[in-house]
């Protein structure tokens, strides 16, 4: 996202983000002190771990996010600041500046908190502002809290070009490797390892790749790799594999790895939630599962290579036209920043 904005002539970006590869033309804001801190918070594995795991240690950690938060916005001039996560924006509270605020999962989760829709309003009251959910389905509950004080615009994410060049090469032999790639939490691992037992071995295999943020006991017939990157999928990984699987309980916004496996062509297994649903057109763009005669059905039926081959090209169609690349992303960003800022009678 912020690679994609920085190359565009109409943006000039200041950003505040923990530290990684940074986009050429953009001005870091991050103070020294916020490098350490925001690396350390990285390392524990973000604000959402830290709130699903040790409550204790994130009330301290979530007061001095938004207080260096809240510096950060009042250090740097800005026209429109762009706020992922509907929490991040609270610091904004006593400035008028106006803001697009990114509405992802957790985020949109931590909505059922006490008083979170009653700080969130007091904050918008204050500015001109675009809520920007990820997903569509998003919109009913953010338009009935919010839409009297701010404009509820989707804003789907982008695809890096990369992911549509994938060319599958599917095994000769009658395997079958099945990919899940998460975060390693109950939530995330939802019912897969209920469903999958008895339903993987030698010959259909299960690889999991994610980093272990819970404590989760693994099956034997799951072949978990740890973390992974861009790369290996790229390259190993979504050219050789089946499918998909995700049968995540957490909330979702949009999932990304969905987005780039569809991209590449990879047929996605998922369970019924409105984040998936939003996405996958069952028999069509996807599989749907709500139960585990459904995921028995979903494996068998995306196991027919001529099923498989039909369902990861009209997903990839679905992504070219619905989704786009990040550079689409960061132009729909760029329009909603013109429209914070237009006078209006």
């Amino acid at each position: 996202m912020a690679a994609a904005l920085a190359k565009r002539d109409d943006v000039e970006l200041s950003l505040w983000a923990p530290p990684g590869d940074l986009p050429a033309d953009t001005t870091v804001v991050t103070t020294p002190s916020d490098t350490l801190w925001l690396k350390q918070l990285s390392l524990h594995g973000g604000i959402a771990h830290l709130l699903r795991t040790r409550r204790s240690l994130a009330a301290g950690t979530i007061v001095s996010l938004l207080i260096r938060l809240g510096r950060a916005y009042r250090r740097q001039p800005a026209d429109v600041v762009h706020a992922n996560w509907l929490q991040n924006a609270l610091p904004l509270w006593g400035t008028t500046t106006p803001a697009l605020i990114t509405v992802l999962g957790s985020d949109f989760g931590l909505l059922r908190l006490p008083g979170m829709k009653t700080l969130i309003r007091a904050m918008l009251r204050q500015r001109r502002a675009i809520l920007a959910p990820n997903a569509d389905w998003m919109r009913p509950v953010l338009e009935q809290a919010f839409g009297d004080l701010a404009e509820i615009r989707p804003i789907v994410f982008g695809v890096d070009d990369s992911w549509f060049e994938v060319v599958r090469h599917l095994p000769s032999d009658e395997s079958h490797h099945w990919l899940a790639i998460t975060r390693l939490t109950r939530n995330k691992i939802g019912d897969l390892f209920n469903w999958g037992e008895g339903l993987f071995d030698k010959t259909r295999q299960l690889h999991l790749f994610g980093p272990m943020q819970e404590q989760v006991e693994l099956p034997p017939w799951v072949h978990y790799h740890g973390p992974t990157n861009p790369d290996d999928l790229l390259k190993r990984w979504f050219p050789l594999a089946c499918g998909l699987i995700t049968l995540s309980h957490h909330d979702e916004g949009r999932p990304q790895v969905m987005l780039e496996a569809m991209a590449a062509g990879l047929p996605v297994l998922a369970t019924d939630l409105p984040a998936h649903r939003d996405m996958l057109q069952q028999g069509q763009t996807g599989w749907l599962a709500a139960t585990r005669d459904d995921f028995i059905k979903g494996l068998g039926w995306l196991e027919d290579p001529v099923n498989n081959q039909s369902v990861g090209q009209a997903g990839r169609q679905w992504v070219k036209d619905s989704i786009g690349t990040w550079d689409d992303c960061a132009g729909r960003y760029a329009a909603a920043y013109q429209s914070l800022l237009e006078i209006r009678p």
